[in-house]
């Protein structure tokens, strides 16, 4: 079965220590966290704004931009595709729990 987001991943761990000239993959991570974080922070803003304008062709390439640039953030972190799978997998156990989730202890 075709797994873009497995593909993405692969794709970005093969450039973290490659010397790929006129690659970005290969420009973000030679210039380090500081930078990749600011490009998510970019793509984040400008998938909201995107939303906002609601064009969703816009929004959809901004939603592609910010997944690239979490993978590059997620492969520079030492962050495996499957330890998010398996967080995602885990809260989907809970999905029908909001009241539960909500509830306060008030003894505590």
């Amino acid at each position: 079965m075709h797994d873009t987001f497995q593909e993405l991943y692969d794709t970005v761990i093969s450039r973290k220590d490659a010397e790929e000239e006129g690659s970005y993959t290969c420009y973000l991570f030679e210039k380090g966290l500081d930078k990749i974080l600011k490009k998510v922070g970019e793509e984040c803003s400008e998938t909201i704004i995107a939303a906002k304008n609601g064009v969703k062709e816009e929004t959809v390439g901004e939603i592609s931009d910010l997944l690239y640039h979490l993978m590059v953030m997620m492969v520079n972190e030492n962050i495996a595709l499957d330890d998010v799978k398996a967080e995602l997998d885990k809260r989907a156990e809970k999905t029908g729990n909001l009241k539960q989730f909500h509830q306060v202890n008030h003894n505590s």
